[in-house]
């Protein structure tokens, strides 16, 4: 991939760029062997890879610079704009709406908030789109309520420009830190939700609730856990840290009983709302801590998947799954090292099948999706 903000020193976040994607496959391909060189890996599958740009559907974006002439991007370390509308990992769709947004920050007087001065109210702007219709969601963060009513007037020349932003809303992030977003979420149209569909399987989006980056990618490593549970034994099964519930929603059949959780609200009204349309009612969400739902139960079902935080699952999970050993844990991870330091943790347990996901390219970050079967 081709980038001028890197050939001009200007970003580095994709580190990896000067390195055909092969390569950087070989060499993630590599790491995850390396650190789970102390198991026997019962299949090695084939790496899942995407495009190369244009992939992502989501843009976060640093406002900076002044109400007439913003940049949207990000800041360097030592606290400089740098303006990344130009992106190659964004697809084409982004431009225009790059370029409607920049003019409008003028027009509903959202001065970019200035770190040093403390002062300003428009902190960034949170883009997402959804592949199924082209629809977009449009968050502007904002220091406090004082520019809403600005934002709220000058919001029908802004739809009229991009009829595609189908979900608009302002967050408070009022703290003088870099938080991306606060709690309070002012919806600015009637719709409050993204519609999504990967695999035939509907999916929802709502401001605060977490959803994969990478389309492609992440269809992919959907669609791979449900052909791995499918031929499995499972009447019973938890979707733990599930998120919007993708993996849960392509695993479950009419006939086996899902319980889904996830600490955000938000997310867990996506995936109930899914498994309705879906007409699936053996499917069971709830907003709560994973680990502390899982520990407080008296057995475990025949299936857990995990998919958590590259914090991993941690000692607790991993000392509850021990101790009431379910059949079958299928764990999907964004950090290698810390989902092979809780599978040496899980001693009663073989890696059946392993495969890596390159959901970020010319970086050395991966997805992998580990099947591991309880011993004897």
């Amino acid at each position: 991939m081709q980038c001028a903000l890197y050939d001009a020193g200007l970003c580095r976040s994709c580190q990896w760029i000067e390195q055909p994607v092969p390569r950087q496959l070989d060499a993630k391909m590599a790491d995850l062997r390396q650190l789970l060189a102390g198991h026997a890996v019962g299949e090695w599958c084939a790496p899942v890879s995407g495009p190369e740009q244009g992939f992502r559907n989501k843009a976060k974006m640093v406002v900076s610079g002044s109400v007439e002439k913003p940049l949207l991007g990000m800041r360097h370390r030592d606290g400089t704009p740098q303006d990344l509308t130009a992106c190659p990992l964004y697809p084409a769709s982004f431009a225009p709406v790059f370029a409607a947004l920049k003019p409008f920050i003028a027009r509903a007087g959202l001065t970019p908030y200035n770190i040093e001065r403390r002062r300003g109210e428009l902190k960034y702007l949170l883009l997402t789109e959804s592949q199924l219709d082209g629809g977009m969601m449009l968050r502007f963060v904002l220091r406090s309520e004082s520019k809403l009513a600005q934002l709220r007037a000058a919001l029908p020349w802004l739809r009229q420009q991009l009829p595609q932003l189908k979900v608009i809303t302002a967050n408070i992030q009022p703290v003088h830190m870099a938080i991306m977003e606060g709690e309070q979420e002012i919806y600015l149209t009637a719709d409050e939700v993204l519609a999504e569909r990967f695999n035939n399987v509907p999916l929802w989006i709502r401001p605060k609730s977490f959803f994969q980056t990478n389309p492609t990618v992440a269809s992919a490593l959907y669609a791979t856990a449900r052909d791995w549970v499918r031929p499995l034994p499972v009447r019973h099964m938890w979707d733990l840290f599930c998120g919007v519930g993708g993996f849960g929603l392509h695993c479950a059949t009419p006939d086996m009983r899902l319980t889904g959780i996830e600490i955000s609200a938000e997310a867990i009204a996506c995936a109930t709302r899914s498994a309705a349309e879906l007409g699936l009612t053996n499917l069971h969400f709830q907003a709560l801590d994973s680990t502390r739902f899982a520990t407080a139960q008296e057995s475990a079902p025949d299936l857990v998947l995990v998919n958590p935080p590259r914090r991993g699952i941690g000692e607790a999970l991993c000392d509850y799954l021990s101790q009431m050993a379910p059949q079958f844990i299928i764990y999907s991870s964004c950090n290698a090292q810390t989902m092979a330091k809780d599978i040496a943790s899980l001693a009663n347990y073989r890696i059946a099948r392993v495969q890596l996901f390159d959901m970020f390219p010319h970086t050395a970050h991966y997805e992998v999706l580990t099947l591991l079967v309880k011993n004897g």
